[in-house]
Protein backbone atom coordinates (compact mmCIF):
# COMPACT_ATOMS: atom_id res chain seq x y z
CA UNK A 1 0.00 0.00 0.00
CA UNK A 2 2.75 2.49 0.95
CA UNK A 3 4.60 1.62 -2.26
CA UNK A 4 1.52 2.53 -4.36
CA UNK A 5 1.26 5.93 -2.68
CA UNK A 6 4.95 6.64 -3.26
CA UNK A 7 4.68 5.59 -6.91
CA UNK A 8 1.68 7.89 -7.44
CA UNK A 9 3.47 10.81 -5.74
CA UNK A 10 6.50 10.31 -8.00
CA UNK A 11 4.26 10.20 -11.09
CA UNK A 12 2.35 13.31 -9.97
CA UNK A 13 5.59 15.20 -9.28
CA UNK A 14 6.97 14.23 -12.67
CA UNK A 15 3.79 15.46 -14.39
CA UNK A 16 3.89 18.81 -12.59
CA UNK A 17 7.57 19.30 -13.46
CA UNK A 18 6.89 18.37 -17.08
CA UNK A 19 4.11 20.96 -17.32
CA UNK A 20 6.24 23.69 -15.71
CA UNK A 21 9.19 23.04 -18.01
CA UNK A 22 6.91 22.79 -21.04
CA UNK A 23 5.33 26.18 -20.33
CA UNK A 24 8.74 27.80 -19.77
CA UNK A 25 10.21 26.33 -22.95
CA UNK A 26 7.18 27.25 -25.06
CA UNK A 27 7.26 30.84 -23.73
CA UNK A 28 3.52 30.82 -23.21
CA UNK A 29 2.25 34.21 -22.11
CA UNK A 30 -0.29 33.88 -19.31
CA UNK A 31 -0.69 37.67 -18.91
CA UNK A 32 -0.34 40.53 -21.36
CA UNK A 33 3.12 42.02 -21.55
CA UNK A 34 3.73 45.67 -20.66
CA UNK A 35 4.69 46.54 -24.23
CA UNK A 36 1.18 45.49 -25.37
CA UNK A 37 -0.31 48.44 -23.47
CA UNK A 38 -0.51 52.06 -24.52
CA UNK A 39 1.81 54.55 -22.89
CA UNK A 40 -0.62 57.14 -21.49
CA UNK A 41 0.18 56.13 -17.94
CA UNK A 42 -0.31 59.30 -15.93
CA UNK A 43 -2.65 58.69 -13.02
CA UNK A 44 -5.71 60.88 -13.35
CA UNK A 45 -6.58 63.48 -10.73
CA UNK A 46 -10.31 63.61 -11.41
CA UNK A 47 -13.15 61.60 -12.89
CA UNK A 48 -12.82 60.57 -16.51
CA UNK A 49 -14.82 63.08 -18.63
CA UNK A 50 -17.37 60.46 -19.72
CA UNK A 51 -17.87 59.24 -16.14
CA UNK A 52 -18.24 62.87 -15.01
CA UNK A 53 -20.88 63.51 -17.69
CA UNK A 54 -22.79 60.31 -16.89
CA UNK A 55 -22.64 61.11 -13.15
CA UNK A 56 -24.27 64.49 -13.82
CA UNK A 57 -26.92 62.81 -15.99
CA UNK A 58 -27.60 60.30 -13.21
CA UNK A 59 -28.18 63.06 -10.66
CA UNK A 60 -30.46 64.91 -13.10
CA UNK A 61 -32.49 61.86 -14.18
CA UNK A 62 -32.94 60.69 -10.59
CA UNK A 63 -34.06 64.22 -9.67
CA UNK A 64 -36.61 64.12 -12.51
CA UNK A 65 -38.11 61.07 -10.78
CA UNK A 66 -38.25 62.87 -7.42
CA UNK A 67 -35.12 61.18 -6.06
CA UNK A 68 -32.28 63.29 -4.68
CA UNK A 69 -28.91 61.54 -4.66
CA UNK A 70 -25.56 62.56 -3.27
CA UNK A 71 -22.30 61.48 -4.86
CA UNK A 72 -20.29 60.49 -1.78
CA UNK A 73 -17.10 59.46 -3.60
CA UNK A 74 -15.72 59.97 -7.08
CA UNK A 75 -12.06 60.05 -7.96
CA UNK A 76 -10.06 58.68 -5.04
CA UNK A 77 -6.30 58.95 -4.56
CA UNK A 78 -4.22 55.86 -3.91
CA UNK A 79 -3.50 57.22 -0.41
CA UNK A 80 -7.20 57.62 0.36
CA UNK A 81 -7.83 54.10 -0.96
CA UNK A 82 -5.15 52.72 1.38
CA UNK A 83 -6.81 54.55 4.32
CA UNK A 84 -10.16 52.96 3.47
CA UNK A 85 -8.52 49.54 3.10
CA UNK A 86 -7.07 49.81 6.65
CA UNK A 87 -10.57 50.40 8.04
CA UNK A 88 -11.73 47.25 9.79
CA UNK A 89 -8.24 45.80 9.63
CA UNK A 90 -5.51 47.86 11.32
CA UNK A 91 -7.89 50.79 12.01
CA UNK A 92 -11.27 50.84 13.76
CA UNK A 93 -14.49 50.48 11.82
CA UNK A 94 -16.13 48.08 9.44
CA UNK A 95 -14.42 46.77 6.32
CA UNK A 96 -15.65 48.94 3.47
CA UNK A 97 -13.36 47.76 0.65
CA UNK A 98 -11.24 44.83 -0.39
CA UNK A 99 -9.22 47.00 -2.77
CA UNK A 100 -5.89 48.47 -1.73
CA UNK A 101 -4.48 51.60 -3.35
CA UNK A 102 -4.23 51.14 -7.12
CA UNK A 103 -6.71 48.24 -7.06
CA UNK A 104 -9.92 50.31 -7.31
CA UNK A 105 -11.53 51.88 -10.35
CA UNK A 106 -11.94 55.00 -8.15
CA UNK A 107 -8.15 55.44 -8.36
CA UNK A 108 -8.42 55.83 -12.13
CA UNK A 109 -11.43 58.19 -12.14
CA UNK A 110 -13.77 55.48 -13.40
CA UNK A 111 -16.07 54.98 -10.38
CA UNK A 112 -18.47 56.84 -8.12
CA UNK A 113 -20.37 56.00 -4.94
CA UNK A 114 -23.80 57.41 -4.17
CA UNK A 115 -26.31 57.74 -1.36
CA UNK A 116 -29.91 58.88 -1.24
CA UNK A 117 -30.85 62.16 0.40
CA UNK A 118 -33.93 61.93 2.61
CA UNK A 119 -36.51 64.65 3.22
CA UNK A 120 -34.43 65.97 6.16
CA UNK A 121 -31.42 66.46 3.87
CA UNK A 122 -29.43 63.56 5.33
CA UNK A 123 -27.50 61.00 3.33
CA UNK A 124 -28.97 57.53 3.74
CA UNK A 125 -28.00 54.13 2.39
CA UNK A 126 -31.45 52.55 2.82
CA UNK A 127 -32.18 50.31 -0.15
CA UNK A 128 -35.90 50.13 0.79
CA UNK A 129 -36.49 53.88 1.13
CA UNK A 130 -39.28 55.21 -1.09
CA UNK A 131 -39.00 58.97 -0.76
CA UNK A 132 -40.85 59.70 -4.01
CA UNK A 133 -43.77 57.51 -2.81
CA UNK A 134 -44.22 55.58 -6.04
CA UNK A 135 -44.16 52.15 -4.38
CA UNK A 136 -40.64 51.35 -5.61
CA UNK A 137 -37.27 51.43 -3.90
CA UNK A 138 -35.57 54.74 -4.73
CA UNK A 139 -32.22 52.93 -4.53
CA UNK A 140 -33.16 50.43 -7.21
CA UNK A 141 -34.64 53.18 -9.37
CA UNK A 142 -31.25 54.95 -9.25
CA UNK A 143 -29.46 51.69 -10.07
CA UNK A 144 -31.74 51.18 -13.09
CA UNK A 145 -30.99 54.70 -14.35
CA UNK A 146 -27.26 54.14 -13.79
CA UNK A 147 -27.29 50.92 -15.78
CA UNK A 148 -29.15 52.65 -18.63
CA UNK A 149 -26.35 55.24 -18.64
CA UNK A 150 -23.70 52.50 -18.94
CA UNK A 151 -22.60 52.07 -15.33
CA UNK A 152 -21.84 48.68 -13.80
CA UNK A 153 -23.37 48.29 -10.32
CA UNK A 154 -21.36 46.87 -7.42
CA UNK A 155 -24.53 45.25 -6.09
CA UNK A 156 -24.40 42.77 -8.99
CA UNK A 157 -21.00 41.43 -7.98
CA UNK A 158 -20.83 37.85 -6.75
CA UNK A 159 -18.14 38.23 -4.07
CA UNK A 160 -18.34 41.57 -2.31
CA UNK A 161 -21.62 43.40 -2.76
CA UNK A 162 -20.78 47.12 -2.94
CA UNK A 163 -24.26 48.62 -3.19
CA UNK A 164 -23.29 52.34 -3.42
CA UNK A 165 -20.64 51.65 -6.10
CA UNK A 166 -21.06 52.46 -9.81
CA UNK A 167 -18.24 52.16 -12.35
CA UNK A 168 -17.39 52.32 -16.03
CA UNK A 169 -14.37 50.17 -16.81
CA UNK A 170 -14.30 50.81 -20.59
CA UNK A 171 -13.26 47.18 -21.03
CA UNK A 172 -10.07 47.69 -19.02
CA UNK A 173 -8.99 45.48 -16.14
CA UNK A 174 -7.23 46.73 -13.03
CA UNK A 175 -4.17 44.83 -14.34
CA UNK A 176 -4.18 46.99 -17.49
CA UNK A 177 -4.86 50.22 -15.60
CA UNK A 178 -2.00 49.56 -13.16
CA UNK A 179 0.33 49.11 -16.13
CA UNK A 180 -0.61 52.43 -17.73
CA UNK A 181 -3.48 51.73 -20.09
CA UNK A 182 -6.20 54.39 -19.93
CA UNK A 183 -9.57 54.82 -21.64
CA UNK A 184 -9.59 57.31 -24.47
CA UNK A 185 -10.31 60.87 -23.48
CA UNK A 186 -12.96 62.28 -25.83
CA UNK A 187 -11.54 65.80 -25.35
CA UNK A 188 -8.25 64.73 -26.94
CA UNK A 189 -9.92 63.50 -30.15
Amino acid sequence: MKVNIVVWLVILTACVLFIVFYIENQSLELEPQDDDLSENSELPEELHPIVEKKKDQLVEKAGNQGITIIITEGFRTVGRQDELYKQGRSEEGDIVTYAEGGESYHNYGLAIDFALQNEKGRAIWDMNYDGNNNGESDWMEVVEIAKELGFEWGGDWARFKDYPHLQMDFGLSIYELKRGKRPDDPASD
